[in-house]
């Protein structure tokens, strides 16, 4: 299983023939099947503002939609899980806090590599990690449903990258006590563990569709075998 980061924590994808549904954001458009919550506009929006191409073959278009429209909109899960600001986060002219129409970089969308700094100084330092699918095609790097939803439901590390410091003891390897090394610090899950199995299944659904972010190289924890 691919180790990944969660804090406060895609590219073009060639059409075969068949079934093979490459969408862009504008383009994209939730068809009435089963589970398709008809009439959902956020499910519409969720497709317009996806600025990726997604790989919805095999997928449930309207959980998809429903997952952009959560990771895009209201979650805003862009800000925290990309390198930092600047022309990393966004396209040459596309940032908005300079006054420009919005565009994000496809190149580091949800790739991680913030880094938040240290809890309390020469602690680890508090890094966002890779949302992307690995070639396993499952979320955030190779987590299955059952462990996504269980770090949204706790806020669990299932990475393990931040023990407690010894009493005592600080340094760049782990979290000094009051804080908590098993659980992931900065990421909003207190909040995020409220949304329903449905809403987080939709999140998690659109996370395995957008294209792969490889990363630093292994063993960096944001290294994603893209291949």
């Amino acid at each position: 299983m691919k180790q990944r980061f969660w804090t406060n924590g895609f590219y073009a994808i060639g059409a075969t023939i068949g079934v093979t549904l490459l969408v862009t954001g504008p383009a994209a458009h939730a068809d009435d099947d089963e589970d398709s919550e008809s009439g959902d506009s956020r499910i519409e929006q969720g497709f317009r503002l996806a600025p990726v191409p997604l790989n919805l073959q095999g997928r449930n278009r309207a959980l998809v939609g429903l997952g952009s429209y959560f990771v895009n909109s209201i979650g805003g899960c862009n800000n925290c899980h990309n390198p930092g600001p600047g022309e990393n986060r966004w396209l040459p002219g596309g940032n908005p806090y300079f006054g420009q129409p919005e565009r994000n970089n496809p190149a580091t969308y949800l790739g991680g590599g913030r880094d938040f700094g240290p809890l309390v100084p020469g602690s680890a330092h508090i890094i966002s990690r890779n949302l992307t699918p690995d070639r396993t095609g499952m979320a955030e790097g190779g987590h299955t449903f059952a462990e996504f939803l269980l770090i949204m439901r706790t806020g669990v590390d299932l990475d393990h990258l931040h023990p407690n410091c010894p009493v005592g003891t600080v340094n760049p390897g782990c979290i000094p006590l009051p804080f908590d090394g098993s659980l992931l610090q900065v990421m909003p899950w207190p909040a995020d563990k409220n949304m329903t199995d449905h809403d987080l299944r939709a999140i998690y659904e659109y996370l395995s569709v957008i294209p792969c972010i490889a990363g630093p190289p292994a063993p960096s924890p944001l290294h994603n075998d893209c291949n």
